[in-house]
């Protein structure tokens, strides 16, 4: 078995599994948050009639998209959760400490875990070797009520990256880079395994910005063998232990990717699709309205540290507006501490609460009609962020920032040090 048949093995039975077969899974973890909490919540009650969830240890809830409340109904929606969780003595609820992924990695997963959530994202968390993913309100309530969900073992793709990172390159721009070459179907119920030495460089935030895309493609899961770097960082968050799983010798996976980076520029995903992806040189110049720095995707403390570093005592162009929102309360404190906020509020920047904020536009920073948002968040669909006449990129927090210089789509590259 390849490591992903053996961690589905371990969570149902031991017995060895295939690519292809359906088999019942015992779950880890289960999240919801507040885009999607309330559907589950009347399922559970309503539809399946049921009294008490499997584990109030593990079943996790997050509001992050509308916090906080920006209107009646979101308002409402949180109250709900807080009445449910009640209700069921949940022990971990998070109400405005961030995003529910960068939560999740903080605090809770391990190595070879087995983890659902209702959202598409949750695929984020192989890259700390656990198996993750995204699934429906139904399937979350169920998973609730018996701890348990079924799946199909997917196929596995191995992308093996080498080569030295560019200066202003990273692991945004590698996995626009593959989403554009699979397509944004191309891994369709499939899982991305990532190896090779270029991955074993990267630390943990860039690993979990690879791995937090890679549904961009359509995959089931991603998967980043843990190594010392993880283990480290398990270790610094008080969370050792988990169980590491290896490929056997004689494993299988449906196809083999190689990438060398050593020559890879910054990436852009243009509107309006994920998959829509160049070189920064095709797009330089292009005017922009509005820029983040945040979401799941890189609003971590090293995406915040890489920004500040371009624009430290630099101010932003008169014509946009710079929206920064850290992934959790803790790394807000951090950049707060290491003078990174001061940095980017004294060059224009606007810092928000940590949640999801602009990239879903549930809270602030929406688009208007023609505008056009440089993002570091991971969807750039049309009326994502406010008008559905609007245009959103996708691109690096480098990128990013060099841009908010300018006013202009810019490569970082060309920033004067």
């Amino acid at each position: 078995m390849n490591v992903i048949e053996k961690i589905l093995s371990a969570h149902c039975g031991g017995a060895a599994v295939r690519s292809g077969q359906i088999v019942t899974v015992d779950l880890d973890y289960v999240m919801a948050n507040d885009a999607t909490a309330c559907l589950a919540v009347d399922i559970f009650n309503r539809d399946l009639q049921a009294d008490r969830v499997f584990d109030p240890d593990k079943v996790i809830l997050v509001m992050d998209h509308f916090t906080p409340s920006s209107s009646v109904a979101a308002a409402n929606s949180h109250n709900r959760m807080r009445q449910f969780a009640a209700e069921q003595g949940l022990r971990h609820v998070y109400d405005g400490q961030g995003v529910c992924h960068q939560l999740m990695m903080e605090r809770h997963v391990r190595p070879g875990q087995l983890i659902i959530g209702a959202d598409s994202h949750t695929c984020t968390y192989g890259a700390l070797g656990a198996l993750a993913t995204g699934m429906g309100s139904t399937d979350v309530a169920v998973a609730w009520k018996e701890g348990r969900i079924w799946m199909k073992v997917p196929e596995a793709v191995r992308i093996a990256v080498t080569g030295q990172w560019p200066a202003h390159v990273g692991a945004k721009d590698l996995i626009l880079r593959i989403i554009g070459d699979l397509t944004a179907q191309g891994a369709t119920y499939k899982a991305l395994c990532f190896t090779g030495p270029a991955i074993a460089a990267l630390g943990m935030a860039e690993r979990m910005t690879l791995a937090n895309m890679a549904i961009e493609a359509g995959a089931k899961f991603a998967y980043i063998h843990p190594d010392a770097t993880a283990l480290a960082y398990l270790r610094a968050a008080g969370r050792p232990g988990g169980h590491v799983f290896a490929d056997d010798e004689d494993a299988c996976y449906e196809r083999s990717m190689e990438y060398d980076i050593s020559g890879l520029a910054p990436q852009i995903a243009s509107p309006h699709s994920v998959d829509n992806v160049g070189d920064i040189t095709d797009f330089e110049g292009i005017a922009v309205n509005e820029l983040f720095l945040g979401a799941c995707t890189n609003g971590r403390y090293e995406d915040l540290e890489v920004a500040a570093g371009i624009l430290a005592g630099r101010k932003i162009a008169g014509s946009v507006r710079l929206l920064v929102t850290p992934a959790s309360r803790d790394i807000y404190l951090r950049a707060m501490a290491s003078g990174i906020i001061g940095a980017l509020i004294e060059s224009g920047a606007m810092i928000g609460w940590p949640g999801c904020s602009a990239c879903f536009g549930g809270t602030g920073g929406i688009i208007g009609r023609g505008e056009r948002l440089l993002t570091t968040a991971n969807r750039n669909f049309r009326g994502r962020v406010g008008s559905p006449e609007g245009e959103i990129y996708l691109a690096s927090p480098a990128v990013v920032a060099a841009s908010a210089l300018t006013g202009r789509i810019s490569d970082p590259r060309r920033i004067e040090s």
